[in-house]
């Protein structure tokens, strides 16, 4: 492609369309999701609360900054330094990446205690996309209506918990998928092949 005005234009329509494709694909995988049991004024709050903090920030920072502010959920009210691991381990971008988590608190318990358990392993790392394999999996098992309330997502929490304090190792992404699935079948719920914890 040419180095002139109408190539440039061209990039950049083509990078704007691309955009809104993953906009679009994001959010057809949210669209199966539960409504978040956490009201959007509430997590508004909350940004407003973070705005002084410079980010990227880490969830200690956080927690150190906010941590004693509660947020109301449908299941009662939790305490940010609850669902935010107080460590280094993970960092958040933004005020919105933060509210994002907190938006689902058992999905953000469970984050805070595989982050602060993965913590304590010296020379271990815990890679973003690592992370983020885990919540959508945690994510996963909360959406699923059949299984009863959120014990699949304390569950499986507690093995990888029970695991990176065992073997001083952090299972793999796909580990944490099988036994996911493992439990949700266990308890009546089939996983299919084209679900998340299908693998």
């Amino acid at each position: 492609m040419a180095d002139d005005k109408s190539g440039r234009e061209k990039q950049a329509a083509d990078e704007d369309r691309r955009q809104r494709e993953r906009a679009i694909a994001a959010e057809l995988e949210r669209g199966d999701e539960a409504e978040p049991p956490v009201d959007a004024a509430e997590l508004a709050d909350l940004e407003a609360a973070l705005q002084p903090l410079t980010f990227p920030a880490t969830g200690r920072e956080i927690v150190a900054a906010v941590g004693d502010r509660e947020v109301a959920s449908v299941d009662g009210t939790h305490a940010v330094a609850d669902l935010l691991p107080d460590a280094d381990m993970e960092t958040f971008d933004a005020p919105a990446v933060v509210s994002e988590r907190v938006r689902r608190p058992a999905v953000a318990a469970a984050m805070k205690r595989v982050v602060e358990a993965a913590a304590t392993l010296p020379n271990e790392a815990f890679g973003r996309s690592q992370q983020e394999a885990f919540e959508r999996s945690f994510r996963a098992l909360s959406d699923v209506n059949e299984l009863d309330d959120e014990a699949g997502v304390r569950a499986v929490a507690d093995w990888v918990v029970d695991r990176i304090r065992e073997k001083e190792v952090i299972p793999g992404s796909r580990d944490v998928r099988r036994y996911a699935a493992m439990y949700c079948r266990e308890h009546g719920y089939e996983v299919r092949d084209d679900e998340w914890l299908g693998v």
